[in-house]
């Protein structure tokens, strides 16, 4: 993700085409605000618009605006959201799906700048930065037909492809802090950190939706919970099944049964450190004493299984 944010800091301040390429719910639309926030334009609209979501028979008066009069229900002339972004950023979402006539119009925005409203002869100036997402091969749709070869070509000046989440698992704990300040902002609650078991299993996990699939477990979890951090109750025990019998055996299976021993005291111990830490948001008197043991042999302890007590605290995010 540092290499991504690096690509968007060299592009953000140019006008060049930006193309998002990623898995659904990735982040795409997340990433081209992003561009658009640094960009010269950041004062003038972002418009967002998801094209596999619109009509094949409405996207291009969607796109470009229609005349009245140009189609069967078109009492009046309507501006297009190329018009409505024009001097901003307009960021089309599965690019994809649209149709080799609308392929066609987009192809003469991006060569030319200039486009006509669906059912119109004038000819309208787009003056809007053009950023576009995908979750589909576009270069085999070319091959296929589905997709304009020199349409890919413009689109594709400056690729950006954003890694799955289970690829980039370090910046889970990191989305969360994200998702619970939101979800505290906007609610009565004060949740302020997730339970370690819980993050180990997020560890573990495949994520097949990404930082959306995240993002709804996180929001589920904070309706049901009742405590002050997010407890494992509160998620669906699938995402503890997987991995956890392998979490108990011995890494090594050529391992002496007293090794294999010392092996499994220390993840016990480690994982109960955890939880005591947990409940006490990182405040190591009050852990030593329901672990009843002293402050500096929770100290060593800790430092034996590099353990760290702000991981524990309340998130300042």
């Amino acid at each position: 993700m540092q290499k991504v944010f690096e690509k968007i800091r060299s592009v953000s301040p140019t006008k060049s085409t930006v193309l998002l390429i990623g898995e659904t719910g990735t982040g795409k639309s997340m990433m081209a605000k992003l561009i658009h926030q640094h960009s010269n334009r950041r004062e003038a609209q972002f418009i967002s618009v998801h094209c596999g979501a619109i009509p094949d028979t409405l996207l291009e008066s969607e796109l470009f605006g229609h005349e009245k009069g140009a189609f069967t229900g078109a009492i009046r002339r309507k501006m297009g959201k190329f018009e409505i972004a024009k001097g901003g950023t307009i960021f089309l979402d599965e690019i994809g799906t649209i149709t080799p006539s609308a392929q066609i119009k987009l192809l003469q925005i991006l060569q030319d700048g200039t486009f006509q409203r669906v059912g119109g002869e004038s000819t309208l100036d787009a003056n809007a930065r053009v950023i576009t997402a995908t979750n589909t091969d576009l270069k085999k749709m070319c091959e296929t037909g589905q997709f304009r070869k020199d349409l890919y070509y413009r689109l594709n000046v400056f690729p950006i492809e954003i890694p799955p989440l289970r690829e980039r698992i370090e910046d889970i704990p990191s989305l969360c802090d994200s998702f619970l300040h939101r979800l505290n902002k906007f609610n009565s609650k004060q949740i302020d950190g997730i339970h370690p078991g819980v993050i180990e299993a997020f560890r573990r996990y495949s994520w097949p939706g990404n930082i959306r699939e995240l993002e709804n477990l996180v929001e589920r979890a904070y309706i049901l919970e009742t405590s002050s951090i997010l407890m494992p109750e509160s998620f669906p025990n699938e995402l503890f099944q997987s991995g956890s019998l392998v979490g108990c055996l011995p890494a090594n299976s050529s391992m002496t049964l007293a090794e294999a021993r010392q092996h499994g005291i220390e993840d016990i111990e480690r994982n109960y450190l955890k939880e005591v830490l947990a409940r006490n948001k990182g405040k190591i008197n009050e852990s030593a004493q329901e672990a009843g043991i002293t402050t500096r042999q929770l100290n060593k302890l800790m430092n034996k299984y590099g353990i760290r007590k702000e991981e524990f605290k309340l998130s300042t995010a």
